[in-house]
């Protein structure tokens, strides 16, 4: 099939929805009031609540929402073809994903940019706020452990890679200052000087990456990823506007150029799609994603269709900075659908790969010699690229080199794949810090949140003890699983971990709908809250059964403990998660029947 059959009716329903859908929930709902001073202004501490420009801030909020869901996700469901996943990100982020980013982030605006375990906590109960920040903090940190993966599996052993991401963050701190002290408001300057020279650490990397100097960038998984909890933790301890805030600006020029441009690929280009509509891998039995169809597919394209991830950013970093209510549906809606985009177009990316050379490149060599498939242009590629593609599992690797194969097929273009792979895995592992400090960030608050109802002080935002403990704590365990995990197991679990946490965001969602008296409005939240919560709760049994247990009682010494902890943590998550649920749905039973009554927003 061509790409284009796909592409262009996708975008039109995604431009439908935002005109008209989008505008149906802000008025049925929200009553979106610009005359309401937001926590940005009465909050104003320079620090984490600072109000930032409408598209300065959907910049930093896009950057944050989009990580590595949205590219390797897809890319790893092409392991069931085409049409599964292809329908669910188009269906899911119109009527689930950006539903959900949506009502997070107004809820947390019209509450002082309070977290969702604190919001959960006020509008369902004291138990549901407990169980809430509990099951945050376990997802949160799953969830960075598999963006996390992603990055450390694509750079290690790469010192071109190294180096060209590493040389983004110095560049970002300068563009902070030079933003909000240097020249305060001038922004287009440090934006034009801040992408010419992301650009040109692309181009440079080649050169420094064949030096004497190059071995300082050939690092190993392991180093790794201590060198991304390190980012991660100055990260989320530095003022947003030093670091955090410049870096998924810049950042977000990069993903939206590079998405804009493949789009102009696909067009010229117009590639078809090797993959078939189905694989013979929907029933299970695939060597990626060890599940069938329904209801992995769901877990796996988690970002691109529907993310609670979405909500830990949209209730965190975010609504502090919101600078009138009006911006609420272009960054909470619109950014959503722009990473739908995102996600089209990775599937887009892998699916032109032949299966053969998808499946090589994404499965080890032992695996790959059972399925009974050839590589096509793979060693052609491989060759073109200048590095060992083969067995790079994760998703990344190939989703570069499906992307470097559309742009060096354009005119004027041929000859320049390596430069392309190399500008594509900078372009995902942008993706991925971003998501990966703005994360460590909320997950700071939440866990400074929680500590703080025993010893209140911790729960100051701007305690820089506190913050600095509890960063190094969220570090410490997303760390570990990057440390000790691998792409079959994480992933899945992230999956899990994330649509348990877009339950819970969308239940409190439509607590919140009811509790403000406009009960019939919300089945916007509660349809897409039963389907996510039905597939995701299934896909998590499935997984502790068939996949995680497995390990910990198998043969296998040195899998036991992941085994275990992969288990264990599935089945806390699952549990918080029912227990939020039935503290919603008695909620709602108490509203619905006049024994409490609702509260009338002014």
């Amino acid at each position: 099939m061509n790409a284009l059959y796909v592409l262009v009716p996708s975008l039109c329903i995604l431009a439908i929805a935002y005109r008209y859908y989008s505008a149906f929930i802000a008025a049925r709902v929200m009553s979106l009031d610009d005359s309401r001073i937001t926590p940005a202004h009465t909050k104003f501490d320079g620090h984490n609540y600072y109000p930032t420009r409408r598209w300065v801030l959907f910049g930093h909020h896009f950057a944050a929402i989009t990580g590595a869901g949205p590219l390797i996700g897809p890319v790893l469901a092409a392991q069931f073809g085409y049409a599964p996943g292809l329908l669910w990100i188009v269906g899911g982020v119109c009527m689930a994903g950006a539903v959900h980013d949506f009502i997070s982030l107004w809820a947390s605006t019209r509450r002082g940019g309070r977290s969702l375990a604190d919001i959960a906590r006020t509008e369902i109960g004291p138990i549901a706020g407990t169980t809430g920040a509990v099951a945050v903090l376990f997802i949160v940190v799953i969830a960075l452990a598999g963006l996390g993966l992603a990055v450390v599996n694509a750079l290690a052993e790469s010192s071109w890679g190294t180096f060209t991401i590493g040389a983004t963050i110095p560049l970002a701190i300068l563009m902070g200052f030079h933003m909000f002290k240097w020249r305060k408001g001038h922004i287009k300057e440090a934006t034009i000087v801040g992408v010419t020279l992301m650009l040109l650490a692309v181009i440079v990397g080649r050169p420094v990456a064949s030096s004497a100097i190059g071995s300082w960038f050939l690092l190993s998984r392991h180093q790794i990823t201590f060198a991304l909890a390190a980012y991660g933790f100055a990260a989320s301890v530095l003022p947003v506007w030093m670091l955090l805030t410049p870096r998924d600006y810049l950042s977000t020029f990069m993903k939206i150029g590079t998405i804009g441009f493949l789009v102009i690929g696909v067009v010229i280009v117009h590639p078809a799609l090797q993959a078939p509509a189905f694989s013979q891998f929907v029933s299970g039995g695939g060597p990626i994603i060890p599940g069938p169809v329904f209801p992995f597919v769901f877990i796996t394209i988690a970002c691109g269709a529907i993310s609670g991830f979405h909500s830990l950013i949209a209730t965190g970093t975010t609504p502090k900075m919101i600078d009138k209510e009006s911006d609420i549906r272009p960054i909470g809606y619109g950014a959503m659908l722009f990473e739908g985009v995102v996600g089209i177009m990775a599937f887009i990316a892998a699916t032109t790969l032949h299966p053969g050379d998808y499946f090589a490149i994404n499965v080890p060599p032992a695996v790959f010699s059972t399925l009974g498939l050839s590589t096509v242009n793979l060693p052609d590629l491989q060759a073109q690229v200048g590095e060992v593609v083969v067995g790079r599992t994760g998703g990344a690797v190939s989703l570069a080199i499906g992307m470097a194969d559309i742009f060096s097929r354009l005119p004027g273009m041929r000859g320049l794949m390596a430069y392309w792979y190399h500008f594509a895995i900078m372009f995902e592992a942008l993706f991925i810090l971003t998501t990966i400090d703005a994360g460590t960030r909320v997950a700071r608050f939440v866990l400074q949140e929680f500590v703080g109802r025993a010893w209140k002080p911790f729960a100051r935002p701007d305690s820089i003890p506190a913050s600095v403990v509890a960063t190094t704590i969220i570090v410490a365990a997303w760390g570990y699983f990057i440390w000790t995990g691998s792409i079959n197991t994480i992933w899945p679990m992230f999956g899990i971990a994330n649509q348990l946490l877009a339950a819970v965001a969308l239940a409190v969602g439509t607590t919140i709908i009811i509790n403000i008296g406009r009960a019939r409005s919300a089945w916007i939240t509660f349809v897409p809250l039963c389907f996510v919560s039905t597939t995701t709760l299934t896909a998590g049994y499935m997984s502790v059964r068939d996949n995680f247990w497995p390990l910990a009682v198998g043969a296998n010494a040195a899998a036991h403990v992941q085994g275990y902890i992969d288990s264990i943590c599935t089945v806390i998550m699952m549990a918080c998660v029912v227990i939020i649920l039935a503290s919603a749905a008695r909620r709602w039973l108490l509203v619905l029947t006049g024994r409490i009554p609702v509260f009338v927003e002014g």
